[in-house]
């Protein structure tokens, strides 16, 4: 299973929806396995990570407020990107995570600048 970024909005009654992923969209977030290993390791709680890391124990909810600071999170990790693959692969696969991951990165920003464009969300799950 993997994770997958959505754009999510919330009805008059704070509800929210998931609009269908447009065509030719590339909605993954990572493996299952990343909300622990990636997303909740030590490496991006250590750059200052506070948005990623929920998803160690949960689905990721970032309001739509909250997006402008999700954005800069998401490229303070692209920056160290080979950090993160050098402490979360063994080392033979290491340029593979750091693919793996700029990839990810891109699909999940690609998502929260969609959604700061509507004003929206964004879920991780």
């Amino acid at each position: 299973m993997t994770l997958a970024v959505d754009v999510f909005v919330r009805d008059a009654y704070g509800e929210w929806r998931v609009p269908d992923v447009p065509d030719g969209w590339d909605d993954s977030a990572g493996f299952e396995a990343w909300r622990r290993t990636v997303w909740g390791s030590e490496t991006v709680r250590s750059l200052g990570a506070r948005h990623l890391p929920v998803l160690a124990g949960d689905n990721l909810f970032v309001e739509a407020g909250e997006v402008p600071g999700f954005l800069r999170e998401v490229a303070l990790l692209r920056a160290h990107a080979g950090l993160i693959a050098a402490t979360t692969e063994r080392p033979r696969g290491i340029a593979e995570r750091r693919d793996q991951l700029e990839s990810r990165l891109r699909n999940v920003e690609a998502t929260a600048l969609r959604a700061l464009e509507g004003g929206a969300g964004v879920l991780i799950r």
